[in-house]
């Protein structure tokens, strides 16, 4: 059971607590995939505030045997491990294991040894020791160093918060036991809530134990602080990862990869690279430095240098960069360019093809072996509606042409720098627009005359008394 119902107040956020990411996912993603190798018979997720779109981050994450529950008014945690016990989404089951939604550090291994450990007792708890525990409910055991209950840290006694051993509110029980203690719950107390840590106590004659483990692994998050601070650790994690798998990254303390992001083998990432969404890089593939890529996959051997990419596709010995836009659609095929300055969307570039700099390709196909001049604008849209333009291989476009989709410029074919091209220009052709050059001599003599001329008028002026205004 996975605690995801509450709206997180000290986030002071309109989303749900649980929806809020680090390093790539939703905490609620972290959690789940931490489930993901444990081989569950069953995962049901509580779901309250924004409780679709809670639920849609849950089935998103595709777990087997995988579903929600409701907890229509959010009364505590015990109320929500009621509700999921009330629902009927775990009749058949024997032992449950119960964790928050909101600990993205979480692994496999702490889940794995709580369950090994639980065997046949009543509950077992998950605990950590910690060197400022405030916040954390706290685990008091009796003389034996039997735990005896779990006290919330608002309701401890001075004497009870001394305690360093705070309970990580992950748990293993025995169903049918935790089921006759839920149905007992009271809500007397500071926050007129049923705690789940109430049930602890009473079930201590039929056998509560507990597994203490790295506090760090287990810690909840409650605020955007502890969230930043857990995102640094994540991030960490996944460099490592990758570098430990064989990329090459210059510069951890300033590259980010999300979690979602894959990056091969001999990659390279140099400093100020920030890899988003469902990134791909592949082998000998270099991004950066100061490069953002989100959506966006980059083949074998290719280079981006100081780019943003969004949605785009860089095809394998492509070159992108520096301060280019690929924006969701640019689809660069092998070994093509897209140089200094150029903006992208929806537009193929060819194999071998080149927009070396200064442009705007936006709602076009661009053959192989083409080459596009600097300044050139794909002009696709009329008002109303988009328009595509169509360059063909070896077609040479000079500098500075505006292409007024929807356009062909065929094979081989060329346009005059500067033009205005709007009609289909034919197979091995030179389309030029642009009126005849006039020489007109002596214009220098003429304007610097007539400047000098100007500049004595408003010398005369300056000097001129103003005329007198009439009397009276």
């Amino acid at each position: 059971m996975v605690l995801a119902a509450g709206k997180g107040t000290r986030f002071s956020s309109e989303l749900a607590k649980v929806l809020h990411p680090a390093a790539g996912r939703t905490m609620l993603r972290w959690v789940l995939e931490a489930l993901r190798p444990l081989g569950l018979e069953r995962v049901v997720v509580v779901v309250g505030h924004q409780a679709d779109a809670v639920t849609a981050e849950a089935e998103a994450a595709r777990l087997d045997r995988l579903s929600t529950v409701v907890q229509a008014e959010q009364l505590g945690t015990g109320h929500a491990v009621r509700s999921a016990v009330d629902s009927g989404a775990l009749d058949g089951i024997d032992t449950a294991m119960v964790l928050p939604g909101d600990v993205p550090l979480l692994t496999p291994e702490p889940l794995r040894l709580l369950i090994e450990t639980h065997g046949r007792t009543a509950a077992t708890l998950l605990t950590a020791r910690l060197g400022d525990p405030t916040g954390y409910g706290r685990v008091v055991r009796d003389p034996d160093g039997a735990v005896a209950r779990v006290v919330e840290h608002r309701d401890a006694t001075a004497e009870e918060r001394a305690v360093d051993e705070v309970n990580t509110s992950i748990y293993a029980f025995a169903l049918p036991s935790l089921a006759r203690e839920l149905a007992r719950l009271s809500a007397a107390n500071d926050q007129g809530e049923q705690y789940l840590t109430d049930v602890i106590a009473p079930l201590v004659p039929e056998g509560v134990g507990a597994v203490v483990v790295a506090g760090a692994d287990v810690q909840g998050v409650n605020d955007r602080v502890q969230l930043a601070a857990a995102a640094t650790v994540l991030r960490r994690r996944i460099l490592e990862r990758l570098m430990r798998d064989g990329a090459t990254i210059v510069d951890p303390a300033t590259t980010y990869v999300g979690a979602e992001v894959a990056v091969a083998a001999d990659a390279v990432l140099l400093p100020g690279t920030h890899l988003e969404g469902t990134t791909r890089v592949a082998a000998r593939a270099t991004v950066g430095p100061d490069s953002r890529l989100v959506d966006t996959v980059v083949e074998e051997g290719a280079t981006v240098t100081y780019s943003v990419l969004t949605g785009a596709r860089v095809g394998s010995g492509a070159n992108v960069g520096p301060f280019t836009y690929l924006r969701p659609g640019a689809d660069l095929r092998a070994r093509s360019k897209a140089g200094a300055f150029v903006e992208m969307k929806n537009a193929v570039v060819g194999e071998g093809s080149k927009v070396p700099h200064l442009s705007y390709i936006g709602d076009a196909e661009i053959g192989r072996g083409a080459n596009i001049g600097a300044a050139t604008v794909t002009v696709n849209y009329d008002g109303y509606d988009k328009h595509r333009t169509v360059v063909g291989d070896g077609a040479r476009v000079g500098s500075d042409t505006m292409l007024i989709a929807p356009v062909r410029v065929g094979n081989d074919a060329y346009t005059g720098a500067g033009s205005v091209i709007t009609s289909d220009v034919p197979d091995g052709a030179l389309a030029v627009e642009r009126t005849e050059q006039r020489n007109i001599a002596g214009y220098a003599e003429r304007r610097a005359a007539r400047h000098e001329r100007d500049r004595e008028a408003a010398g005369d002026a300056a000097i001129r008394p103003p005329p007198s205004e009439p009397e009276g």
